[in-house]
């Protein structure tokens, strides 16, 4: 079995962080590991509480890994700090880890920075020229841009002008509803449109993570790229059909939609 690593924050309401990632990758057929960046008090409402982790903490989390179940691709989400930016970076570089997919998350969906100027130039420094693809949403491929993004002509350019920055891929995601589901994937000077199923569900928490998630297990599966993106958009799409229903604000997907019938039922 291959296995993906995730290195993330935790949530404590299982629809985002580091349960919706291995949740993900197991679904889409890896063995998940993880190392934790954050502990955080959350619900589908809000965040009422961070606690990060240390920065030696965490690289000991991600020694633990390398050196026993050794990972075939890694996604890292949020990471809010210098220390852990710094920390994850150079501990990727020693192991010389393979098929990084880096969900650069500094952007609310109300507009509002997650992450402190310095932690962005870290990130920028550190991380990104790491990856083997970013997946942005338009605020956050606005920032790493220097551009606005007001029209798929400008999703494009500004998948370009990052591509080339951090010589890497960028899957730019079309926006942050379903209603706004295509993506634009820019890689070796060329763009590919993906076109996303318009699903009307208010159930969005954790859709980021569950794309990047599922991204990184089908490249630790040895998916080329493109296939690797067009499966997990179509996980993730089923994923927000299933129509799951949980707690008063903007729930979780269900992450075990595609699971088989036994083990994997609902019901016993």
């Amino acid at each position: 079995m291959k296995t993906a690593l995730t290195i993330a924050g935790s949530d404590s309401s299982g629809g985002a962080g580091i349960q919706a990632d291995i949740k993900t990758m197991l679904a889409n057929g890896v063995f998940a590991t993880s190392a934790i960046t954050a502990l955080t008090a959350q619900n589908t409402t809000g965040v009422q509480g961070i606690y990060e982790v240390p920065p030696e903490f965490l690289k000991q989390q991600i020694d633990s890994v390398f050196t026993d179940i050794r990972p075939d691709a890694v996604k890292i989400g949020m990471v809010s700090s210098v220390g852990l930016i710094e920390g994850i970076a150079e501990r990727l570089r020693f192991y010389r880890a393979e098929h990084i997919v880096v969900d650069p998350v500094m952007v609310a969906t109300s507009g509002s920075r997650l992450i402190s100027e310095d932690a962005v130039e870290s990130l920028k420094t550190e991380l990104l020229p790491l990856a083997t693809v970013l997946t942005p949403n338009i605020p956050e491929a606005e920032v790493l841009s220097g551009m606005e993004i007001q029209s798929p002509e400008d999703m494009e350019r500004a998948a370009e002008l990052i591509g080339r920055r951090f010589s890497c891929a960028v899957l730019l995601k079309g926006g942050h509803s379903l209603n706004d589901a295509n993506d634009l994937l820019w890689r070796d000077n060329g763009c590919r449109w993906f076109m996303g199923k318009r699903i009307f569900n208010h159930n969005t928490h954790g859709t980021g993570c569950t794309l990047s998630s599922a991204i990184a297990a089908n490249l630790a599966k040895g998916a080329e790229l493109a296939l690797a993106v067009e499966r997990a958009k179509a996980y993730i799409s089923g994923a927000l059909a299933a129509m799951l229903d949980l707690g008063s604000g903007s729930g979780p997907m269900d992450h075990g939609w595609d699971i088989g019938e036994n083990y994997g039922s609902h019901e016993l």
